[in-house]
């Protein structure tokens, strides 16, 4: 009788042979795509969720962790859930049709976006603003690429950064109400907490005082 290290490595070798197969390479590939989306999106998550928790959430130590671990657990979720609908999708539709086309991977990320981050939770919507903002730098420079618009004479960004940063703070003085929740807290701490000190104490050391002076 085999023992048990034999016995596992009877079973590593099967599964190392198993993955070394062409025809399951689809299958494993979304399999894949969804561990890798539950790493990727608990690094990305736990370490910002940590940072804004304690930076700007009050509350109990218990609280904040907790709060930070649903964040990191939604955030990893969502995106373990989307790449293994999309690669799903992408290799039925390869499949289907027998080859791979471009449009398949646009159609087979709609439906997984819709599935996966419909929702409008405070996580999704900031994946999405990320995503958006890369995607209208994308844009403009395929644009250049492929000759629809011209190329600049001059590097854009320094007109682009200022048109961000005087729109974002004209709406965070005007109309903070349209801006996400965490964007306003940065900035109510950047440009409305700095207003305010009455000792040495809440001017450099601490942001607030937390006594009753």
């Amino acid at each position: 009788m085999a023992s048990g290290g034999d016995s596992f490595r009877v079973l590593l070798r099967a599964a190392n042979a198993l993955l070394q197969q062409r025809r399951y390479h689809a299958a494993l590939a979304v399999i894949k795509g969804f561990r890798n989306g539950a790493v990727y999106g608990a690094k990305i998550r736990a370490p910002h969720a940590l940072v804004m928790t304690f930076l700007f959430k009050s509350g109990s130590l218990r609280e904040k962790l907790k709060s930070i671990a649903q964040a990191t657990y939604a955030h990893s979720r969502n995106l373990a859930y989307f790449v293994f609908t999309y690669k799903g999708l992408l290799a039925a539709q390869s499949r289907l049709q027998g080859k791979k086309i471009p449009f398949h991977s646009f159609l087979a990320a709609c439906i997984g976006g819709w599935l996966v981050f419909g929702d409008n939770n405070p996580i999704n919507s900031q994946i999405i603003m990320y995503l958006l903002s890369r995607i209208l730098f994308g844009l403009s420079r395929l644009a250049v690429q492929k000759g629809y618009i011209p190329q600049p004479k001059q590097d854009p960004f320094p007109l682009v950064a200022a048109l961000v940063w005087g729109t974002v703070l004209w709406l965070f003085e005007y109309h903070r109400e349209t801006l996400q929740p965490s964007l306003q807290s940065s900035m109510t701490y950047l440009y409305e907490d700095s207003e305010v000190w009455h000792d040495l104490s809440d001017f450099l050391v601490y942001n607030k005082r937390t006594d009753s002076k």
